[in-house]
């Protein structure tokens, strides 16, 4: 649905990393992540998913054919930024090691 359905270019290349819902399919938790230079691009992306949120909710209540769509509340999932500066630091490090 990301990758198709949504015209907005805030959300180009958002990737969702993980979904948790509760027991009762009434919330669920959506942890996104994108490629972005810094905060406000993550606040564009965040804002983008919640401008969507009711066609969002729309398609999945048509999709996963449940009695109620679950209220979804979007979050930024850090991880892969994370992952990806303890890569670099680990890169470094092992270049100053073989000078």
């Amino acid at each position: 649905m990301l990758l198709f359905d949504l015209k907005d270019p805030r959300l180009a290349m958002v990737s969702v990393t993980r979904v948790t819902i509760d027991r009762e399919l009434m919330q669920a938790d959506v942890y996104v992540s994108a490629i972005v230079e810094n905060e406000a691009e993550q606040r564009d992306v965040l804002e983008g998913l919640a401008h969507a949120l009711g066609f969002i909710r729309r398609e999945i209540g048509k999709r996963v054919q449940l009695r109620h769509a679950p209220g979804i509340a979007f979050h930024w999932d850090p991880g892969p930024e994370n992952l990806d500066h303890i890569s670099k630091i680990l890169d470094d490090l092992k270049r100053e090691g073989g000078a």
